[in-house]
Protein backbone atom coordinates (compact mmCIF):
# COMPACT_ATOMS: atom_id res chain seq x y z
CA UNK A 1 0.00 0.00 0.00
CA UNK A 2 1.24 3.16 -0.70
CA UNK A 3 2.02 6.23 1.61
CA UNK A 4 -0.81 8.28 0.76
CA UNK A 5 -3.05 5.29 0.71
CA UNK A 6 -2.08 4.29 4.34
CA UNK A 7 -1.96 8.17 5.30
CA UNK A 8 -5.86 8.95 4.13
CA UNK A 9 -6.92 5.24 5.44
CA UNK A 10 -5.70 6.14 9.10
CA UNK A 11 -7.97 10.20 8.41
CA UNK A 12 -10.95 8.87 7.49
CA UNK A 13 -13.76 7.78 10.06
CA UNK A 14 -14.03 4.67 11.93
CA UNK A 15 -18.05 4.49 11.83
CA UNK A 16 -19.49 5.34 8.69
CA UNK A 17 -23.39 6.55 8.30
CA UNK A 18 -24.92 4.43 5.51
CA UNK A 19 -28.84 3.70 4.18
CA UNK A 20 -29.49 0.59 2.59
CA UNK A 21 -32.40 -0.21 -0.10
CA UNK A 22 -33.55 -3.33 -1.43
CA UNK A 23 -34.86 -2.78 -5.41
CA UNK A 24 -37.43 -5.50 -5.93
CA UNK A 25 -40.64 -5.94 -7.50
CA UNK A 26 -41.45 -9.29 -5.40
CA UNK A 27 -40.53 -7.86 -1.85
CA UNK A 28 -41.94 -4.99 -1.90
CA UNK A 29 -45.08 -6.93 -3.00
CA UNK A 30 -44.95 -9.15 -0.13
CA UNK A 31 -44.46 -6.20 2.29
CA UNK A 32 -47.60 -4.91 1.57
CA UNK A 33 -49.61 -7.92 0.65
CA UNK A 34 -48.21 -10.48 2.82
CA UNK A 35 -49.10 -12.75 -0.69
CA UNK A 36 -47.67 -16.55 0.49
CA UNK A 37 -47.72 -17.29 -3.28
CA UNK A 38 -44.73 -15.24 -3.96
CA UNK A 39 -42.18 -16.84 -4.72
CA UNK A 40 -39.82 -14.10 -2.91
CA UNK A 41 -40.70 -13.16 0.31
CA UNK A 42 -37.89 -12.33 2.01
CA UNK A 43 -35.27 -9.65 2.15
CA UNK A 44 -32.23 -11.75 2.28
CA UNK A 45 -30.00 -9.66 1.15
CA UNK A 46 -30.50 -6.58 2.38
CA UNK A 47 -30.71 -7.66 5.87
CA UNK A 48 -26.90 -9.73 5.33
CA UNK A 49 -26.00 -5.81 3.95
CA UNK A 50 -27.44 -4.09 6.96
CA UNK A 51 -25.64 -7.40 9.33
CA UNK A 52 -22.65 -6.77 7.81
CA UNK A 53 -22.20 -3.19 7.93
CA UNK A 54 -23.37 -3.44 11.96
CA UNK A 55 -20.78 -6.27 12.06
CA UNK A 56 -18.32 -3.65 11.19
CA UNK A 57 -18.93 -0.80 13.30
CA UNK A 58 -20.81 1.38 10.67
CA UNK A 59 -24.35 2.71 11.41
CA UNK A 60 -27.17 2.36 9.78
CA UNK A 61 -29.41 5.07 9.05
CA UNK A 62 -32.34 3.68 7.16
CA UNK A 63 -33.18 1.01 5.84
CA UNK A 64 -36.37 -0.01 2.92
CA UNK A 65 -37.86 -2.00 -0.15
CA UNK A 66 -38.96 -0.47 -3.26
CA UNK A 67 -40.22 -1.40 -6.33
CA UNK A 68 -38.28 -1.80 -9.70
CA UNK A 69 -39.29 1.61 -10.68
CA UNK A 70 -37.04 4.25 -11.74
CA UNK A 71 -38.63 7.08 -10.64
CA UNK A 72 -39.11 5.63 -7.06
CA UNK A 73 -35.54 4.51 -6.74
CA UNK A 74 -33.93 8.32 -7.68
CA UNK A 75 -36.84 9.60 -5.42
CA UNK A 76 -35.53 7.48 -2.26
CA UNK A 77 -31.93 8.19 -2.46
CA UNK A 78 -32.57 12.07 -2.57
CA UNK A 79 -35.15 12.04 0.07
CA UNK A 80 -32.73 9.43 2.14
CA UNK A 81 -29.75 11.97 1.41
CA UNK A 82 -32.06 15.28 2.58
CA UNK A 83 -33.79 13.28 5.59
CA UNK A 84 -30.62 11.23 6.66
CA UNK A 85 -27.24 12.55 6.00
CA UNK A 86 -25.73 8.94 5.19
CA UNK A 87 -22.28 9.18 4.17
CA UNK A 88 -23.08 5.80 1.38
CA UNK A 89 -25.88 4.20 0.36
CA UNK A 90 -25.88 0.25 -0.66
CA UNK A 91 -28.48 -0.44 -2.91
CA UNK A 92 -29.15 -4.49 -4.06
CA UNK A 93 -31.53 -5.50 -6.96
CA UNK A 94 -32.12 -4.25 -10.27
CA UNK A 95 -28.68 -4.50 -11.90
CA UNK A 96 -29.11 -7.18 -14.31
CA UNK A 97 -30.16 -6.97 -17.67
CA UNK A 98 -34.02 -7.87 -17.35
CA UNK A 99 -36.33 -5.07 -18.24
CA UNK A 100 -37.43 -4.43 -14.67
CA UNK A 101 -33.55 -4.08 -13.99
CA UNK A 102 -33.45 -0.04 -14.04
CA UNK A 103 -31.55 0.46 -10.85
CA UNK A 104 -28.79 1.92 -12.94
CA UNK A 105 -31.04 3.72 -14.82
CA UNK A 106 -32.24 5.14 -12.15
CA UNK A 107 -29.15 6.04 -10.62
CA UNK A 108 -26.67 6.80 -13.39
CA UNK A 109 -27.69 10.06 -14.02
CA UNK A 110 -27.77 11.28 -10.42
CA UNK A 111 -24.14 10.70 -10.22
CA UNK A 112 -21.83 13.56 -9.88
CA UNK A 113 -18.69 11.18 -10.03
CA UNK A 114 -18.52 7.81 -11.13
CA UNK A 115 -16.23 4.76 -9.69
CA UNK A 116 -15.74 2.69 -12.43
CA UNK A 117 -13.48 0.55 -10.45
CA UNK A 118 -15.83 -0.86 -7.97
CA UNK A 119 -18.08 -2.48 -11.00
CA UNK A 120 -14.72 -3.45 -12.40
CA UNK A 121 -13.00 -5.56 -9.16
CA UNK A 122 -16.97 -6.63 -8.39
CA UNK A 123 -16.62 -8.67 -11.72
CA UNK A 124 -13.23 -9.91 -11.37
CA UNK A 125 -14.30 -11.31 -7.66
CA UNK A 126 -17.22 -12.71 -8.97
CA UNK A 127 -15.51 -14.38 -12.31
CA UNK A 128 -14.01 -16.50 -9.48
CA UNK A 129 -17.27 -17.33 -8.09
CA UNK A 130 -19.82 -17.69 -11.08
CA UNK A 131 -17.33 -18.00 -14.08
CA UNK A 132 -18.92 -16.20 -17.21
CA UNK A 133 -21.61 -15.60 -15.74
CA UNK A 134 -20.11 -12.91 -14.07
CA UNK A 135 -20.50 -10.28 -16.95
CA UNK A 136 -24.50 -10.58 -16.73
CA UNK A 137 -24.07 -7.91 -13.46
CA UNK A 138 -23.76 -3.85 -14.33
CA UNK A 139 -22.87 -3.51 -10.42
CA UNK A 140 -21.69 0.28 -10.04
CA UNK A 141 -20.46 3.40 -7.87
CA UNK A 142 -20.98 6.57 -8.11
CA UNK A 143 -21.23 9.99 -5.95
CA UNK A 144 -24.53 12.02 -5.65
CA UNK A 145 -24.35 14.84 -3.36
CA UNK A 146 -21.35 13.72 -1.75
CA UNK A 147 -22.77 10.31 -1.15
CA UNK A 148 -21.04 7.13 -2.15
CA UNK A 149 -23.86 5.34 -3.60
CA UNK A 150 -22.90 1.36 -4.12
CA UNK A 151 -25.37 -0.96 -6.76
CA UNK A 152 -25.09 -4.40 -5.79
CA UNK A 153 -27.00 -7.31 -7.52
CA UNK A 154 -29.87 -8.99 -5.60
CA UNK A 155 -28.79 -12.15 -5.08
CA UNK A 156 -27.44 -12.92 -2.25
CA UNK A 157 -23.92 -14.72 -2.91
CA UNK A 158 -23.08 -11.75 -5.17
CA UNK A 159 -24.06 -8.98 -1.63
CA UNK A 160 -21.68 -10.84 -0.17
CA UNK A 161 -18.99 -10.02 -2.42
CA UNK A 162 -20.37 -6.88 -2.82
CA UNK A 163 -20.53 -5.90 0.41
CA UNK A 164 -16.67 -7.42 1.31
CA UNK A 165 -15.61 -5.40 -1.26
CA UNK A 166 -17.52 -2.08 -0.04
CA UNK A 167 -16.31 -2.83 3.44
CA UNK A 168 -13.00 -2.73 2.55
CA UNK A 169 -12.76 0.69 1.49
CA UNK A 170 -16.07 2.36 2.72
CA UNK A 171 -14.55 4.75 5.27
CA UNK A 172 -11.86 5.77 2.91
CA UNK A 173 -14.14 6.21 -0.11
CA UNK A 174 -16.75 8.38 2.41
CA UNK A 175 -13.65 10.88 3.44
CA UNK A 176 -13.17 11.13 -0.08
CA UNK A 177 -16.80 11.50 -1.15
CA UNK A 178 -17.78 14.36 1.34
CA UNK A 179 -14.73 16.22 0.32
CA UNK A 180 -12.31 14.95 2.62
Amino acid sequence: MSETTARHRAEAPEKVRVAVITISDSKFEYLWTKNEKLEEKEDISGKLIVEALRQAGHEVVFYTIVPDHAELISGMVDHIIERYSPEAIVTTGGTGIGTRDVTLEALEPMYEKTLPGFGELFRQLSFKEVGNAAMLTRAACGVVSGVVVFSLPGSPNAVKVGVNLILSELPHLAKHAGGG
